[in-house]
């Protein structure tokens, strides 16, 4: 019995890793530990959320493991007690790992973490330590036990820890299904409360010595699963595999852009922040019980059992599915769209939100799995977007049923004037200083195009009558729009419309969804785009949803004057397809900015109106603040339209002044994938096809009739093009950069408005594409255009006329 036991222990004791090339990418983010500052590493089945400190919380999904993660050193002949994490220097994010480095002058330790991808049902994350030091350590580990299940699930406590003798504790909760194991091979226990002291929660150590000269050449993993069973076993194996689980996620971003859309740019940062943004939506993939969604994004949760908003929502999904469409990823955007027919209601509604732990709850009874009106109508435009990038027909036929359903739902939900009401759910905003609306514009407007977007899916489904009724109800609403929420006199259009037709004017951004589909657009909206793009609405790091003229302004609210990178994107391709390429490209280059502002290689959830500094509450990964650098990026910028039933991709370029050329690599149309070439020649941007089968796909210039198959496109340059500089201010900083709020053109002129600080002076580049160009309002001298704002206070015009 004596041997059989020992064999056991034998058998599962955990052991250091022997140390393995971690390899790089050049896609790394390094920097110096800004203090508080957040990261993130998340993956399908767990996350890693903390500050860039070292300090972090560990979730194998949808359970809370651990907390407040420290580390403490004693040093051989030095008995000072050495808090590492106030040793942090450097934090280095890449695509499959992030590392952070404590530095003292007689060590160095570095803490990986990784959040497996394509892992076992157990795997979710694992943090590993390499150390090197020129005397004996003594390590002290440090972390809350949690075991607290995501929300809303009940939880049963602090959980209790016994400590095993192969070299792990195991946390037990009342609830003998929810347990954990969390080991560090070689480490021993720190104290152990007994069950005769005042019960109050305490930490866990592990307390590990590290001889340099035997031990250099290891990593000392922290592993942890979380199941009933035998977490021993459990944990043995995820040592045991915790290399090949490394590499493999390593290898996965490693060819990460073999098949995904690309861009090669003059702006290196714009490439990585495109890049960024598909990573990161990539990791709001989260498996739950073998079906694949999107959540929303990620922050460390605190004291909460919220993990930002790590958990499944209907329109998060869907306006990131725009993204995934454009960048390639069907096979993702698929999953997400039939995560959410599964959880269709009966009579077509589509969810608003499932929490990863809803299974686990009565979570019909809660207010949440259908609270949104505007999933439904999303839904329908987005499986249309889909299909249009993928060519997907099969899967369309094979969800028929759930697309007409959800379209029925709207419109058995309309006002007397035919447009879908918020009756059924919140449109945009979840709370109004006014009162909650009847009509949004914002739902308006995707009732229009959810419309426009069923008559095209029932024409590729051969069903001739529903098709047609479909586009006479959405050319009914287009007409409705005009005429019940344009106010004439401020040329703008209202946020909403009581029952009794009575208008809101609150002045937003919300009117710029008519914008997104690229086939309904506002008329007479030129005031209202010439305000997104001034001082009022824009800041230097984003737009705000309300006026600051407005008396619900509030720059820290969560709907009435904070910015969101949402927003931006919205605004950013609505002023791209409304002909204003320069505020469009000032917004996109905000979001895109943001990839290094705040959690690394991620774009935050929401941030002030009146300083450069995101919310408490913001969810520093917020998964379509990503998607949002991607679509005015390729849908405006790059003026991408997929048309793949009909084989075509439409482009409308809308290239920076200072390109000279770009690529995208793996543009994909349906099943074919080629790269495009966009190259300025003379007085002309050449678009060409290249490395695709001939014939397979054919470029057409957008908004016109396709002449043949052709493989290259001719696009002529206005006369002149300004360069606009980018950049996202000091944190703290208000809004002070030049903004381009107007810009119109003829064969012979092109009109600019500016709008700069009162006296403030700029030197710009300009690209002259015809010869004998004149200005009216600037000083020319070669390629540099000079400004001098006029004086005064606050925010001053200034009207450039260029003419030859």
């Amino acid at each position: 019995m004596i041997l059989a036991t020992a064999f056991l222990a034998a058998s599962i004791a955990l052991h250091p890793v022997a140390s393995f090339p971690l390899g790089s990418n050049p896609l790394a983010i390094t920097r110096s530990v800004h203090s508080g500052a957040p990261f993130n590493v998340a993956g399908e089945h767990g996350a890693i959320l903390g500050e860039q400190d070292g300090h972090f919380e560990a979730w194998i999904w949808p359970v809370k493991v651990l907390s407040q993660f420290q580390i403490y050193a004693e040093m051989s002949d030095h008995q000072v007690p050495i808090d590492v994490n106030a040793l942090a220097a450097t934090i280095e994010v890449a695509p499959g790992r992030t590392s952070i480095t404590y530095s003292h002058a007689a060590f160095t330790i570095r803490q990986h973490m990784v959040a497996f991808r394509n892992p076992g049902s157990n795997e979710g994350a694992a943090v590993f330590f390499e150390i090197a030091s020129v005397r004996p350590l003594r390590l002290t580990f440090r972390f809350m036990p949690e075991i607290i299940r995501m929300w809303p699930a009940a939880n049963f406590g602090p959980p209790s820890a016994d400590w095993k003798p192969e070299g792990y504790y195991v946390l037990h909760t009342d609830n003998p299904e929810i347990s954990a194991a969390i080991g560090i091979p070689r480490a021993q226990p720190g104290p152990i409360p007994s069950n005769q002291e005042k019960p109050r929660a305490y930490p866990l150590e592990f307390q590990l010595s590290f001889d340099p000269k035997k031990d250099s050449k290891l990593f000392f993993p922290l592993l942890m699963t979380v199941g009933s069973g035998d977490s021993g076993k459990r944990l043995q194996e995820l040592n045991e595999r915790l290399p090949g689980l490394v590499m493999q996620t390593q290898h996965y971003y490693d060819r990460f852009w073999d098949d995904r859309t690309t861009a090669e740019t003059p702006d290196l940062l714009f490439n990585q922040a495109l890049k960024w943004a598909e990573i990161a939506i990539d990791q709001g993939r989260v498996n739950f019980h073998g079906e694949e969604g999107l959540v929303a994004g990620y922050c460390e949760s605190g004291d909460s059992a919220r993990p930002g908003y790590g958990w499944f929502f209907g329109r998060d999904a869907l306006w990131s599915s725009y993204a995934l469409n454009s960048f390639g990823d069907f096979a993702v955007a698929r999953n997400a769209i039939k995560f959410l027919i599964k959880r269709q209601r009966d009579d077509g509604k589509i969810m608003h939100e499932f929490s990863q732990t809803a299974d686990l709850v009565d979570w019909k009874s809660l207010p949440y799995l259908y609270a949104a009106a505007d999933s439904t109508p999303l839904f329908v435009m987005a499986m249309e977007d889909y299909v249009n990038a993928s060519g997907d027909i099969s899967f369309l036929q094979e969800q028929w049923n759930a697309v007409k359903k959800a379209y029925s739902f709207t419109r058995s939900h309309v006002g007397p004037n035919g447009i879908y009401t918020n009756t059924e759910g919140t449109g945009w905003v979840e709370s109004w200083p006014p009162g909650m609306p009847y009509q949004e514009i914002y739902l308006a407007s995707l009732d229009q195009q959810s419309s426009d977007s069923m008559a095209r899916l029932a024409a590729i489904m051969h069903e001739d009558s529903l098709s047609r009724n479909a586009a006479e109800t959405a050319r009914r609403i287009r007409t409705k729009l005009e005429s019940e929420f344009y106010v004439k006199e401020t040329g703008f259009y209202a946020f909403s419309r009581d029952e009794a037709g009575r208008l809101d004017k609150t002045a937003t951004i919300y009117p710029s969804v008519a914008w997104w589909n690229g086939r309904l657009f506002l008329p007479g909206a030129g005031p209202m785009l010439t305000r997104w793009a001034s001082s009022e609405f824009s800041t230097d790091w984003g737009v705000r949803d309300v006026s600051i003229h407005s008396s619900i302004y509030d720059p820290i609210s969560y709907h009435q004057g904070s910015v969101w990178p949402l927003f931006t994107g919205w605004v950013a391709l609505a002023e791209y397809r409304a002909g204003r390429a320069l505020a469009g490209y000032q917004h996109l280059m905000q979001n895109a900015d943001l990839t290094w502002a705040q959690d690394p290689g991620a774009v935050t959830e929401l941030l002030s109106g009146a300083f450069f500094q995101p919310l408490g509450r913001s969810s520093t990964h917020q998964v379509w603040s990503s998607a949002m650098v991607l679509i005015p990026a390729l849908r405006g910028l790059f003026g991408l339209e997929w048309d793949a039933f009909k084989k075509t991709l439409r482009i409308a370029p809308h290239l920076p002044a200072e390109w000279d050329e770009a690529r995208l690599h793996n543009v994909r149309v349906g099943s074919s994938r080629f790269d495009l070439i966009y190259r300025r020649e003379g007085g002309r941007l050449i678009v060409r096809e290249q490395g695709g089968e001939l014939g397979n796909v054919c470029l057409a210039a957008g908004g016109e009739t396709p002449k043949g198959c052709q493989r290259q496109l001719s696009f002529p340059l206005p006369g002149v093009e300004v360069a606009l500089p980018h950049g996202l201010p000091l944190p703290g900083a208000f809004t002070g950069q030049l903004k381009a709020v107007d810009e119109q053109s003829s064969e012979n002129r092109t009109t600019m408005t500016l709008e700069a600080p009162a006296a403030s002076t700029y030197e710009l580049t300009l690209r002259v594409n015809r010869s004998g160009v004149r200005v009216l309002g600037g000083e020319l001298s070669g390629n540099r255009l000079h400004l001098q704002f006029p004086s005064g206070e606050g925010y001053q015009r200034l009207v450039l006329t260029f003419e030859w």
